[in-house]
C-alpha cells in the first residue's frame, strides 16, 4: 500500500468504525508498514475473547523479550570485549618476555616454559623438522624433532590450525598428550636455509581453541619468535 493511499484515507472527513474494520482486511499488512501505529492502540487489558487479541499484552511482552535480548547482546559484547583485551595483554607480556631472553637457552626455555603459564595454556611446545639442513643447537632441551614432511602432512598450507576437542599428539606434547584436548599450531619459518617449525600450545580445555577464533595476536607471536631465532643464531 502507497502513502499517498494512506494520506487520502485519512483526508477523509469521517471515518467510522465499520470503514476502520473494512480497511484493516483490505490491507492486512498495514500495522507491519506502519508499526509506529501500534503505539497509538490502547487495546483493553486481561483476557481474550473470541476474535479479540490482548495487543497490549503483547507488545509489553514482545518489549519485555527485545529488552532481554539486548541486554544479552550487550553483556555477549562486554564479555568478548573483556575476553580480547586480556588476550591482547598476554600476547604483549609474552612477546616482551621473549625480547628480555639473555641467552639461547633461556630464550628456549621462555618458549617451551614461561610462555604456556603466559598464555594460560597447560603446553606450549617448539617442534622442528630433523631435515638434512639443521638449525645451530637445535638439540638444546625443549625443542621436539620430528620426521622431515611431518609439518606439511598435518598443516597442508595453511600458516596455523586451530582445533577443538582432539586427542593429542605424542609427537608434540609427548608424555603430555594425553591431556591436550585442543590446540593451536603456528607456523614458524625461521630462515630459508632452516627445515619448517610449528610453535604450538596446547589445553585440557576441548574448546580454548576452536575454529573461527581470531588469530592475529599468536600469529604476531609466531613473527617475533621468528625474528628472535634470526638474531641468536645470527641467520638471513
Amino acid at each position: 500500500m502507497s502513502d499517498s493511499e494512506v494520506n487520502n484515507i485519512m483526508e477523509k472527513n469521517e471515518i467510522s468504525v465499520e470503514d476502520v474494520r473494512e480497511f484493516l482486511k483490505s490491507n492486512p499488512r498495514f500495522l507491519n508498514d506502519y508499526p509506529d501505529i501500534i503505539d497509538l492502540i490502547l487495546p483493553a487489558k486481561g483476557k481474550k475473547e473470541k476474535g479479540i487479541a490482548d495487543f497490549q499484552a503483547y507488545m509489553i511482552e514482545r518489549l519485555k523479550a527485545d529488552k532481554q535480548q539486548v541486554m544479552g547482546t550487550a553483556q555477549e559484547l562486554v564479555e568478548t570485549a573483556r575476553s580480547n583485551m586480556n588476550n591482547q595483554q598476554r600476547i604483549h607480556n609474552a612477546v616482551l618476555r621473549v625480547l628480555e631472553a639473555r641467552s639461547f637457552e633461556e630464550f628456549i626455555n621462555i618458549i617451551t616454559m614461561d610462555l604456556a603459564t603466559m598464555l594460560d595454556t597447560d603446553m606450549s611446545v617448539l617442534v622442528v623438522e630433523a631435515g638434512s639442513s639443521g638449525i645451530p643447537h637445535i638439540r638444546t632441551t625443549g625443542i621436539r624433532l620430528i620426521p622431515e614432511g611431518t609439518v606439511t602432512t598435518w598443516m597442508g598450507d595453511k600458516n596455523y590450525l586451530l582445533e577443538s576437542d582432539i586427542h593429542g599428539i605424542e609427537a608434540i606434547y609427548g608424555g603430555g598428550a594425553t591431556l591436550i584436548r585442543s590446540q593451536a599450531m603456528l607456523r614458524v619459518d625461521i630462515s630459508m636455509n632452516t627445515p619448517p617449525a610449528i610453535l604450538a600450545f596446547g589445553s585440557r580445555d576441548p574448546h580454548m581453541f576452536q575454529q573461527g577464533q581470531a588469530t592475529d595476536q599468536v600469529t604476531f607471536l609466531a613473527r617475533v619468535v621468528e625474528r628472535a631465532f634470526r638474531t641468536w643464531l645470527e641467520l638471513p
